[in-house]
């Protein structure tokens, strides 16, 4: 049996359960998309899955500055630690509109020269990343804004073959970063398992199954509560002929659900975020279950693109 001061150093328990929490709440649409790419995945089941991926991404690594600073120190007050959060997603969100109001302009003036087009929204994403980020806000928040703004700008002023070059572009770089961060694992990996207690790996691995199962049990409960209300919803008597109605094609089928469910896989995000965690605290002194964090979240990557990755070419077969 694992003593308990050995898994909880100083009595800080639950801010490194937040650190490992926040790592994992971040899903990997990417991850979804590859492995079921050329087999017919409903489109409104894309938008779903590539639209959450971006509200938990910024939420995760919101969260994750506030459960880092309550490790390394810094103190933890509820109330301010709330109004800081709703600061940095307001700040950014402004920051982030703002950019993309910036942008559209430039683009307007530009839009004869393809290649000043294309280098613009290239680097629109990096400068307001910083940007927001030297003003202490969010500056994944700020990015995702953005996103939606040159999402819409897109749709209504870019030519087909521009959006292609676009896409392809940035398909270039999703590949180079994905192929880079697997690459940063396997070269921290052995050093990770070098400074882990050979007694712990064991323990480790069934935590890392353990959140593995309860994440996807929480993620079915929570996509089969919001079909049910769609369905009630859609035929609620009070809803016909007003701003919110639920029309049909936003509804889910249970096919489409289980795919929702399994397709809640972790991957680059989780594994970006676990290698980013500071070594050392505020006083010089290691940061508490570094190695351990980042272990876990390596297996719970593996368990969840090897286990749930493997199934859902079928489950999305089986739907046709």
């Amino acid at each position: 049996m694992i003593e308990l001061k050995r898994i909880c150093f100083n009595g800080k328990c639950w801010p490194l359960s937040f650190v490992l929490g926040a790592i994992l709440a971040a899903t990997d649409a990417v991850a979804a998309m590859s492995i079921t790419k050329n087999l017919g995945l409903p489109g409104n089941t894309n938008v779903i899955l590539e639209g959450e991926s971006l509200i938990n991404d910024a939420s995760a690594l919101v969260a994750y500055r506030f459960a880092v600073a309550a490790v390394t120190g810094a103190t933890f007050v509820f109330w301010k630690a709330s109004l800081t959060f709703l600061v940095l997603m307001a700040g950014g969100f402004l920051v982030g509109l703002v950019m993309g109001r910036l942008l559209g302009f430039l683009l307007r003036t530009v839009r004869n020269n393809e290649m000043a087009v294309l280098s613009f929204t290239l680097l629109a994403p990096f400068a307001t990343y910083l940007l927001a980020e030297e003003l202490h806000l969010s500056g994944v928040i700020a990015v995702v804004v953005l996103g939606f703004s040159m999402s819409r700008l897109s749709a209504l002023k870019f030519p087909e073959i521009m959006k292609q070059q676009s896409k392809a572009i940035w398909d270039i770089i999703v590949f180079l970063l994905n192929g880079l961060i697997f690459i940063l694992i396997g070269l921290e990996f052995p050093i990770v398992l070098h400074d882990i207690d050979t007694n712990l790996l064991l323990p480790y691995t069934g935590y890392a199954f353990l959140i593995t199962v309860v994440a996807l049990a929480i993620r079915m409960v929570r996509v089969l509560l919001k079909k049910q209300s769609l369905q009630f919803a859609f035929k609620s008597n009070k809803l016909k002929g007003t701003k919110r109605e639920i029309p049909q094609n936003i509804l889910l089928s249970l096919q489409e659900s289980v795919i929702i469910i399994w397709s809640g896989m972790r991957g680059i995000v989780s594994l970006a975020i676990a290698i980013g965690l500071p070594k050392t605290l505020e006083n010089g002194a290691p940061f508490p279950m570094r190695n351990a964090i980042i272990f876990i979240t390596i297996l719970v990557v593996l368990f969840t693109i090897l286990g749930q990755g493997l199934i859902l070419p079928s489950l999305v077969k089986k739907r046709k």
